[in-house]
């Protein structure tokens, strides 16, 4: 059980990590490359690409504490430290993708055309800082899984 459950938990992490990596450093400048100097048509396929994805991405992070959780439970309390500062970890990432799920993102819908270019820079900064986080987390599980 606690092999399953130790997947479920990586695989979801890794999944999250990879969709941030892939939207940062793959979709974002791909939009901007196709779309050049056309902002509207960039923030327009934006906007329909981020579409409903905001609850998949809170079911994703509490499948992910949630499989955290069980792990902990279920196993040994060595390293506990390290699984508590993932936990923080995933917290600060979490209130980062509240934050642009219901902050930033209706700002930048509403945005004038002169607003959308720092909007950008600071998601920029934000989904690098939860990527960061993330990605941090990931491999903090997997070092106090070697330790």
């Amino acid at each position: 059980m606690t092999a399953v459950l130790a997947i479920v938990h990586a695989g979801l992490a890794a999944a999250w990590v990879g969709g941030m990596a892939y939207s940062l450093f793959v979709v974002q400048p791909k939009l901007k490359r196709y779309f050049g100097a056309d902002a509207a048509g960039r923030e327009a396929l934006t906007t329909v690409i981020a579409s409903g994805n905001r609850w998949k991405v809170v079911g994703l992070i509490a499948a992910i504490a949630v499989s955290g959780l069980g792990l902990l439970l279920l196993g040994d309390a060595a390293n506990w430290w390290i699984h508590a500062i993932k936990g923080v970890l995933l917290l600060m990432a979490t209130g980062i993708f509240w934050y642009v799920s219901w902050k930033h993102w209706p700002v930048r819908v509403f945005a004038t055309a002169a607003e959308v270019p720092a909007l950008h820079r600071r998601l920029i900064v934000l989904a690098t800082t939860m990527l960061g986080l993330a990605g941090l987390a990931f491999a903090l599980g997997v070092l106090a899984n070697h330790l």
